[in-house]
C-alpha cells in the first residue's frame, strides 16, 4: 500500500481559529507505508518512555528516530535528574526553585505537575531497569546539586554519564518488548485528514535497514520527540541530528509555538577557540555542584557576591557572569576550577569529563578549564497542555521540542530528563484513555514492518485511521541549498546569541532575510524595517529556495531538509526576540537591560498561516490557555486538568503581519 499523501490538508481548524496552512516540503511521494496507533518521532527519554506506556496498553506504537536508538541529546546529558527524593525535600521546595528559575514565565499548574509527579516517575524508570549511583554503603540514591538548587535532588549516574544510562535502560526495554522500530529515518511532514485530524508522518528512510527513500506511517497519534534546535548556532553541546526538525514540522501544520526566544546557554562549555564548530564538550553544572569554582585568568573569583547561590546561580545568571567578566577583561573565555578535587573525585565522579578534557589537551587534576557559554537547551517549543496535546488535534509533542511551560525564561538545571518522563507518560495515558486496544492488528512481532497490504487500522475497534488527505494543489514549499546551514548558524551565533540588542537582531534578522531574497529570485521585496513580516521575508517562512553552487535548484534530500528545517526556527526565534523588549532569563538585551513584567510578563503564540505569513500573539498572562477541547481530547481523569486563565483565542494585540 502506498501513502495517499505527502502533506498536510489546508483550511482545516486549530485551536486558536486559524487554519492548518497546507506547507509541507519538496519530497518524493512515499512509496512504502506502515499502519499504527501511535508513532513516536525521536529515541530520547521522552520519545521511548512514551512509546513503552502506549505499546504496554496495547497500541500498535512504532518509534521511528533520526539516528540509533541511543544516538539522541538524552545520552549526552550528564548531570542527571532533578526530583525531590531527599528526606530534607519537598515538591513544593522543587516547585519554588523552579519558579525563581523560569524568570516569572512558569507556568505554575505544569510545573506543580512536574514536581509532584516527578519521584514517583523516577522510580518507575528504575523499574524500567535505570541504575543510578548510590550512597556508599547504602542502597539509597545520592543525590547532588546544580545551579538554581537549593537542596540536593539531583539523582546521576555513572558519575557524570546519567543521560547514557538512561538512554541504555530505555533502550533495551524497547528492545526487550520487540517494539517496531524505524531508525536512520528523517520525519518531514504531518498527515491530516480532511478533517484537520492528525494521521501520521511522511518521513525518510537514510539508506539503511529494511525500509529505504521517502514513506509513511498512517496513525492517528503523533508524539514529536525529536529534541532540540541547537545546531541553529555554531556552537552547541547537542548533537548534529538537533536541527529543529519538529518545531519546522509543527509550523508547517498549523501548530503554534512559543518561547523560542528563550534559548539557554550552558554556561561552562570546554572553550575549543573562537572559530570552534559543532558539537562542543560539557561541562557539567554538577561539577560546580560539587564545590568547582569560576575563576578569571588571574585566578579571581567573580561568582562571589553576585547571587547568594554563586557558582550554583541559575544558569542564565552565570552565563550573563561569564560574559561581562570576558568583555571587561578583553578575552572570550574563563576557567572552572576543581584542581581542589583530586585525581581520585575525579576518576569516580566524572569520569567522561575528565576523559574530554584530555583528549583537548587539558587536565583539570592539574590545571583550570576554560571555559565558555554555548547553546544548549530551547525553553521553547511546540505549545502543548499539560496532556502534551498541540493545537493540532491528534499530535502531542513532549520534551525539548515542546513547550510545556515549565521552564518559562530559563530551564532548571536537571529539569529536562523529569519533564520528558512525566509529561511522556501523561501523553500515553491521555492516548490509552481516547481510544481502546485494536483488534484489527491482533499481536503485533515488533521489528521493522515493510508495511501493511490491508491499509489503515482502525480505533476504538472500529473506526478507521483517519485517511490523510491529497496533497495540496499549491507548489510544495521549495528546499534551501544544504551550505545555508552554515550561514544560518553564523548569522545567528553574531546576532541572537547570549547578548542581544535591537542593532544585532536587526542584522541577522536582514541577513536571514537576503538568503530568502537571494534564494527567491531576483524582485523579491526585502523584509520592513518594521519587523513585520511576510512571505517574502517571513519569519516562518521556509519556503525559500538558495540556489545550488551550481545555480540549480537543491535536489530534495536530507541537509536541503535539514538546512530548510533550520532556515524556519532560526526566522520565528529571531522575530521573537526582536519583539520581546526586555530582558527575562536565558534572553539578554543589552538595549533593554530590566526585566518589564507589565509589558512582557506573557508568551508570545506563534502559527505560520496558509499564505506563509506569521501570526505572532501573546497571552493574557504567564499561565498558557488550553490548546485542542473537544471530544478527541478529553483528558484521563486521574491526573490534574489545566487550569488557563487565558482564553485559547487570539488575544488582542495579536499581529498578524503582512
Amino acid at each position: 500500500m502506498t501513502a495517499t499523501g505527502t502533506g498536510t490538508g489546508s483550511g482545516t481548524c486549530t485551536g486558536t481559529g486559524a487554519t492548518t496552512p497546507g506547507i509541507r516540503l519538496t519530497a518524493p511521494a512515499p512509496g512504502w507505508s506502515i499502519d499504527a496507533d501511535v508513532v513516536v518521532v525521536g529515541s530520547g527519554v521522552a520519545g521511548l518512555t512514551a512509546a513503552l506506556r502506549c505499546a504496554a496498553a496495547g497500541r500498535r506504537t512504532v518509534v521511528v528516530t533520526k539516528a540509533r536508538l541511543d544516538d539522541g541529546s538524552t545520552r549526552w546529558a550528564q548531570g542527571g535528574i532533578a526530583a525531590a527524593l531527599g528526606t530534607d525535600d519537598t515538591p513544593e521546595q522543587h516547585l519554588t526553585d523552579t519558579l525563581v528559575a523560569g524568570a516569572g514565565l512558569c507556568d505554575e499548574a505544569a510545573v506543580r505537575t512536574l514536581v509532584t509527579e516527578g519521584p514517583a516517575a523516577v522510580h518507575r524508570l528504575i523499574g524500567s531497569g535505570a541504575r543510578f549511583d548510590t550512597a556508599p554503603g547504602t542502597d539509597e540514591i545520592a543525590l547532588t546539586r546544580e545551579g538554581g538548587h537549593h537542596r540536593r535532588r539531583i539523582a546521576h549516574a555513572g558519575g557524570d554519564a546519567t543521560g547514557a544510562e538512561i538512554s541504555r535502560a530505555l533502550v533495551e526495554a524497547v528492545r526487550t518488548a520487540a517494539l517496531r522500530t524505524v531508525e536512520n529515518a528523517l520525519v518531514l511532514d504531518l498527515l491530516t485528514d480532511a478533517a484537520g485530524r492528525t494521521a501520521g508522518v511522511t518521513l525518510h528512510v537514510m539508506g539503511e535497514g529494511q525500509h529505504d527513500g521517502v514513506g509513511a506511517v498512517h496513525a492517528p497519534a503523533v508524539i514529536l520527540a525529536t529534541g532540540g534546535m541547537g545546531q541553529v548556532f555554531s556552537a552547541t553541546t547537542n548533537p548534529a541530528v538537533s536541527t529543529g526538525d519538529g518545531v519546522a514540522l509543527a509550523l508547517r501544520a498549523g501548530a503554534e509555538v512559543s518561547d523560542l526566544e528563550f534559548v539557554q546557554f550552558h554556561p561552562t562549555v570546554l572553550y575549543l577557540g573562537p572559530d570552534a564548530e559543532g558539537q562542543q564538550p560539557l561541562i557539567s553544572e554538577a561539577v560546580r555542584g560539587e564545590g568547582a569554582h569560576l575563576v578569571d585568568a588571574d585566578g579571581v573569583r567573580f561568582m562571589a557576591g553576585r547571587h547568594e547561590l554563586a557558582e550554583l546561580a541559575p544558569r542564565d545568571i552565570v552565563a550573563k557572569a561569564i560574559m561581562r567578566r570576558a568583555h571587561e577583561q578583553g578575552v572570550d573565555h574563563m576557567y572552572l576550577d576543581a584542581r581542589h578535587f583530586g585525581a581520585e573525585m575525579w576518576r569516580n565522579r566524572f569520569p567522561t569529563i575528565l576523559a574530554a578534557c584530555r583528549d583537548h589537551g587539558i587536565d583539570p587534576v592539574t590545571e583550570p578549564i576554560p571555559v565558555a557559554p554555548a547553546a544548549h537547551y530551547a525553553s521553547g517549543g511546540v505549545r502543548t497542555d499539560l496532556y502534551g496535546r498541540t493545537t493540532v488535534p491528534g499530535l502531542y509533542a513532549c520534551g525539548e521540542v515542546a513547550c510545556t511551560g515549565v521552564h518559562g525564561a530559563n530551564r532548571l538545571a536537571s529539569n529536562s530528563l523529569l519533564e520528558g518522563l512525566v509529561f511522556a507518560e501523561r501523553i500515553a495515558a491521555d492516548i490509552v484513555s481516547g481510544s481502546a486496544p485494536n483488534p484489527a492488528y491482533g499481536d503485533d512481532d515488533g521489528g521493522t514492518d515493510d508495511g501493511d497490504a490491508d491499509g489503515p487500522g482502525t480505533r476504538h475497534g472500529s473506526s478507521p485511521v483517519p485517511a490523510p488527505v491529497p496533497a495540496p494543489a499549491s507548489t510544495p514549499l521549495r528546499l534551501v541549498a544544504p551550505e545555508t546551514r552554515g550561514a544560518v548558524q553564523r548569522i545567528m551565533t553574531a546576532g541572537a546569541g547570549v547578548l542581544r540588542s535591537a542593532e544585532s537582531l536587526d542584522r541577522a534578522a536582514a541577513a536571514l532575510d537576503r538568503l530568502h531574497r537571494d534564494a527567491a529570485g531576483p524582485g523579491t521585496p526585502a523584509e520592513p524595517d518594521t519587523g513585520a513580516v511576510s512571505d517574502t521575508g517571513t519569519a516562518g517562512d521556509t519556503g525559500t529556495t538558495e540556489a545550488a553552487p551550481d545555480g540549480k535548484t537543491p535536489e530534495p534530500g536530507v541537509e536541503a531538509w535539514e538546512a530548510t528545517n533550520l532556515l524556519c526556527v532560526a526566522r520565528v526565534l529571531v522575530a521573537a526576540a526582536r519583539r520581546r523588549e526586555e530582558t527575562r532569563g536565558c534572553h539578554w538585551r543589552e538595549d533593554h537591560p530590566d526585566r518589564d513584567d507589565a509589558s512582557w510578563r506573557r508568551h508570545f503564540r506563534i502559527t505560520l498561516d496558509a499564505d506563509r505569513t506569521l501570526r505572532v500573539g501573546t497571552t493574557g498572562t504567564a499561565a498558557f490557555p488550553a490548546t485542542v477541547t473537544g471530544p478527541d481530547h478529553t483528558a484521563p481523569t486521574h491526573h490534574h486538568e489545566h487550569n488557563p486563565t487565558s482564553t485559547p483565542t487570539p488575544s488582542p494585540d495579536t499581529e498578524r503581519t503582512p
